[in-house]
């Protein structure tokens, strides 16, 4: 298990579990872990999600399918506990979402 904190200030888990989900649903995901890490940590962008879980969005130039958008679902369900569902790379982040941070 990894921590990093997230730009809220709260400690969110990346479990071995949680990272080979991702990889068996996103092969191409497979070399990015500190990426996604990164992500949550400084991201360009936060979005509100569906189902109150929130979206990081970091712009990468570099990654194996060119340049795109990482996008990573995570959790804080405490002050002191949060945790990662899924990540993703995107063209782009969504337009319909609720934009709740910016850089």
């Amino acid at each position: 298990m990894i921590l990093i904190i997230s730009r809220n200030g709260v400690p969110v888990r990346l479990t071995t579990e949680r990272w080979d989900h991702i990889v068996s649903q996103h092969p191409e995901m497979a070399t990015l872990r500190d990426k996604v890490l990164e992500t949550v940590g400084t991201p360009d962008m936060i979005q509100a999600g569906d189902y109150s879980e929130i979206l990081a969005i970091r712009h990468y130039p570099v990654t194996p399918l060119t340049s795109k958008h990482l996008i990573v679902a995570y959790r804080e369900s405490a002050a002191d506990d949060g945790f990662i569902l899924t990540a993703y790379l995107a063209r782009r982040p969504s337009a319909r979402r609720e934009v709740i941070w910016k850089r």
